[in-house]
């Protein structure tokens, strides 16, 4: 049955850990996600392969700045675009230069992609941040299954390879790596604010840990065009969702109206004293 790849997104949900048998989730996305493991150790001497097929590794890469990590595959058509695109958003406002105050990691998840698609998409993305920027900064990483599977369960990040579909099941986002390559931040979604990443990583230079966040989290999923409709599952799953960002509106703009009625009794007490 052929599927088409879409974005299916899942929003006002506070998880810390990967999905678990939540009530609608397609059960592919079963322990898809990315658990917060701050203060957690990447191995700095994991082996990779960078753009020209040399044996490197974190710690080599690092020159003892902090790292934005982004856990991807090259071949993705959509979702991992959609992620390297964000972070090159959210750094292109930044005094901050890559190569100077912090290194851009990418790691593909995909143990078959090799240092020619790595080099491409590194050459692609430094153009996009900047036609006058160089490589340097900017490292688009390949490595072994076992490598590839220690920095992802380093940092959380659990995917899974579906046979049906040719695809990895994966979560976005993006982290930050201190110097010690101690992970700092989260940040999930495809969108990075600059004055987020900014704080995060001048944290992160200083090995400060950061808090833990709410996780909006988008997957690749796909649907039945024969059927030219959303699985029950899927149309469930979106429902709790956006019931959960409505009801975190609710109280929030509930919140707000309070500070307004408090704020106008304060200012009719003040003039019925002055009369």
């Amino acid at each position: 049955m052929k599927t088409l790849p879409i974005l299916f997104l899942l929003a006002g949900l506070a998880w810390t850990q990967p999905a678990p048998d939540l009530p609608g989730l397609p059960a592919k996305l079963h322990g898809i996600g990315i658990e917060q493991r701050l203060g957690q150790t990447v191995p700095s001497d994991i082996p990779f392969t960078d753009e020209s097929g040399r044996t490197v590794t974190l710690a080599q890469l690092s020159h003892g700045r902090p790292i934005v990590l982004a856990m991807v595959y090259y071949n993705c058509t959509m979702l991992c675009n959609q992620i390297l695109n964000g972070v090159v958003r959210g750094l292109r406002p930044l005094a901050l230069q890559p190569g100077k105050d912090f290194e851009v990691v990418a790691i593909s998840i995909d143990p078959q992609e090799g240092p020619a698609l790595a080099a491409a998409k590194r050459d692609h993305y430094v153009r996009t941040y900047s036609r006058s920027a160089t490589a340097a900064g900017w490292h688009f990483l390949t490595g072994s299954e076992a490598s590839v599977r220690a920095a992802a369960d380093a940092v959380g990040f659990h995917y899974r390879y579906d046979p049906q579909t040719k695809l990895f099941l994966h979560a976005s986002g993006v982290m930050i790596l201190t110097p010690e390559h101690r992970v700092a931040r989260y940040f999930y979604g495809v969108e990075y604010e600059p004055k987020d990443l900014k704080l995060g990583l001048i944290e992160a230079s200083g090995n400060r840990i950061g808090s833990r966040v709410h996780q909006i989290l988008l997957f690749c999923y796909h649907y039945d065009p024969t059927q030219a409709k959303y699985s029950a599952a899927v149309l469930n799953l979106m429902q709790a969702g956006a019931a959960g960002t409505l009801t975190a509106l609710a109280i929030g703009l509930a919140i707000l109206w309070r500070r307004d009625l408090r704020r106008r009794a304060v200012r009719t007490r003040v003039e019925v004293g002055r009369l």
